[in-house]
């Protein structure tokens, strides 16, 4: 049985210079990076080289940058110093970002923080002058959440327009970017974000490592507690292997990143357009059709009604996707980023994610409109 793999938003394969990366640091490189020995200071090098080469490509410091055990965590970090040591008061947030930053805005308002969530529009973009009018709000000091590519449905932050509200109104802005980094161009140079966060297996890398950024000046204080590793900020022996693949999955993502972009775009375009000609019923979700305001690498479909067994069925197929309605029973509550815009009979249809990455070719996009053909949607 072929089979595809169209969820690419949720992780993506390890590209193979990263294992190779990997494989050849492990069976090299096994002393403590916090021992003050030769093999320690070997692999303390191959950390900071790593950080060096990260920082280049994103546009920082090394010392802005807190490697983490991936998105969760650098969501958590940086929301909780924002609270606890920068005089965060106030939160404003939106209800289509993923849960490392809702629950984590859920735990803080538990604490006394305000919280403002920004209306979404029928189309699944943020309602930016609702943004500004929650700006105006007095506070000791707000911060702006807001992620950059949403991980269900695509659309596209304007960095530009967010960066030029929090300058106005001298708020700080953090930005889940873990749908982004390794897709778009973040130069953090050029783009005055005070706080982004960043996951390896999003784009080609090993899951278990990511990133969190501070722009400096800011004070990082540790979640996690005992050593004294990452100058101070978060305890824990290093995971030397998975940073290596970190950096070598960015690097290839950097050198490539514009024919990556437009191989990407045009396979999108051609999804697009082949399920539109064979599936006529079908309604994309939030214009995930549109490349000039959704990511290349998502299209979020809603077919004509309900089929509750439609992601098993593609399964058995070979088709890995995912998604679901809005409005599920059992155990499954449903997608809240199509809860938080989507009329309430379209929520009851069945909605699918389909995420691509540079691995995923044509001949998989035709296979996979066939079978969607053959269950008769």
């Amino acid at each position: 049985m072929k089979r595809v793999y169209l969820d690419n938003a949720a992780t993506t394969p390890l590209l193979p210079q990263v294992t190779e990366a990997m494989v050849q640091t492990m069976q090299t490189i096994f002393g403590n990076p916090s021992s003050t020995h030769a093999f320690g200071r070997s692999a303390r090098a191959v950390i900071e080289n790593a950080r060096k080469s990260i920082a280049l490509y994103m546009g920082c410091a090394t010392s802005e940058l807190v490697f983490t055990s991936g998105g969760t965590e650098a969501d958590n970090l940086i929301l909780k110093n924002a609270v606890y040591h920068l005089g965060v008061d106030h939160i404003i947030t939106s209800a289509i970002e993923h849960h490392a930053v809702l629950h984590t805005v859920d735990f803080l308002a538990t604490k006394g923080v305000h919280v403002s969530y920004v209306n979404i529009l029928p189309n699944g973009t943020l309602d930016y002058q609702h943004l500004e009018h929650l700006l105006q709000k007095p506070s000791t000091k707000t911060l702006v959440s807001l992620m950059h590519v949403n991980n269900e449905i695509g659309t596209i932050l304007d960095l530009e327009k967010v960066i030029q509200l929090k300058k106005d109104y001298q708020a700080l802005f953090h930005s889940d970017t873990v749908q982004s980094v390794g897709h778009f161009n973040i130069n953090l140079t050029k783009i005055d974000i005070d706080f982004i966060a960043a996951s390896a297996h999003k784009f080609h890398g090993p899951k278990g490592i990511g990133f969190a950024f501070f722009r400096k000046g800011t004070a990082i204080h540790p979640e996690i507690l005992g050593g004294e590793q990452e100058r101070g900020t978060r305890a824990g022996t290093e995971n030397i292997a998975a940073i290596v693949g970190m950096e070598k999955a960015l690097s290839c993502c950097v050198k490539n990143l514009d024919s990556d972009v437009a191989y990407l775009k045009d396979l999108k375009s051609y999804f697009v357009s082949q399920i539109q000609k064979e599936l006529p019923n079908i309604r994309f979700n939030a214009n995930s059709n549109n490349l000039n305001s959704s990511t290349h690498t998502i299209v979020n479909i809603q077919f004509a009604k309900d089929f509750p067994m439609l992601l098993f069925q593609l399964d058995l197929k070979g088709i890995a996707v995912s998604g679901g309605s809005a409005c599920q029973s059992g155990s499954h509550k449903g997608s809240h980023v199509l809860q938080s815009f989507l009329e309430d009979a379209a929520q009851q249809n069945t909605s699918v994610r389909f995420s691509f990455s540079k691995l995923t070719n044509k001949e998989e996009i035709d296979h996979t409109i066939t079978i969607l053909k053959e269950l008769n949607l």
